[in-house]
């Protein structure tokens, strides 16, 4: 078979999967360029298409805010968790202590967990740490509908999942290589740095697009902890655009979830060619 009928049966092969890819972001679309006046109507492509839908929701429903929350959040949540996660991976993968197989279960086994069992507790818990760091303290950090006590949260929902992606991916990394270095006199901090972490690129960007990915579509938590709506993140401000309304103006509705997918989208472009290698390299195990 020549290289022309095999590039044209592999794209025969994927089309379903892409129409399929693609076809709930071009509802969202359409249904955002359509007037109000057209909402219901049985027409695919709105008969004159309203770019300025976009404007009015940025400026009408309080988007803007909830981008900057959310993306305050997520970057915050992803830079700290991977941060934490680095040293614990490193120690799990290159160390042997007591108790060292049970942690890795218990990793595991903290994942099952689902936010909405805990979230009840993690309440009472932030609202308790409040009331402790003001009293005991004298430190007055609001955690309760708080953008640093939700982070908070997500960095603890994520640092398990990040330790395990991560201490998977180190242990196929040779130990030869920071013996070597040791050798010619670097020290261990040195080694980790300059020799270890650059061969651990791929998992540690594997690692932050998922966490990123987490803490941006993260829902039940936010509209548990968050009340005023200054304070929202994009999953809580879109969905309050369709929630308690009589009327829901769906194409600003779409408009708001195709600008929210924008990020994730870019995130995922850039750092490509790192969630490739990462998983082909065994970063998930």
């Amino acid at each position: 078979m020549s290289k022309l009928k095999r590039s044209v049966l592999y794209w025969v092969l994927l089309a379903p999967l892409i129409v399929l890819t693609l076809f709930p972001f071009a509802v969202m679309l359409v249904t955002a360029l359509k007037p109000t006046e057209e909402m219901l109507s049985s027409s695919w492509w709105p008969s004159r298409p309203v770019w300025g839908n976009f404007v009015t929701m940025y400026t009408e429903t309080a988007f803007g805010p909830a981008l900057a929350n959310s993306l305050i959040v997520s970057l915050v949540t992803t830079v700290l968790t991977v941060l934490v996660a680095i040293p614990a991976a490193y120690a799990l993968s290159r160390y042997r202590f007591a108790a060292r197989g049970a942690f890795r279960q218990f990793l595991l086994v903290s994942q099952m967990l689902s936010p909405i069992v805990l979230v009840f507790g993690l309440f009472r818990l932030l609202v308790e740490l409040s009331a402790y760091l003001s009293t005991k303290l004298g430190l007055q950090i609001q955690l309760i509908d708080s953008l640093s006590g939700v982070t908070f949260i997500y960095i603890a929902f994520n640092l398990a999942f990040a330790v395990w992606m991560l201490q998977s991916y180190f242990s196929t990394i040779p130990k030869d290589l920071e013996e070597a270095a040791w050798i010619e006199g670097a020290s261990p901090f040195a080694t980790l740095v300059k020799v270890f972490l650059p061969l651990a690129l791929p998992a540690m960007a594997v690692t932050a697009i998922f966490t990123f990915i987490n803490a941006w579509n993260e829902y039940v938590i936010a509209l548990t902890m968050l009340r005023k709506q200054e304070a929202y993140t994009l999953p809580l401000q879109v969905v309050n655009l369709v929630a308690g309304r009589y009327t829901v103006e769906w194409n600003y509705v779409m408009a708001a979830a195709l600008a929210a997918t924008i990020p994730i989208a870019i995130l995922f472009t850039w750092l490509q060619r790192y969630l490739m290698r990462g998983l082909a390299l065994g970063a998930v195990k």
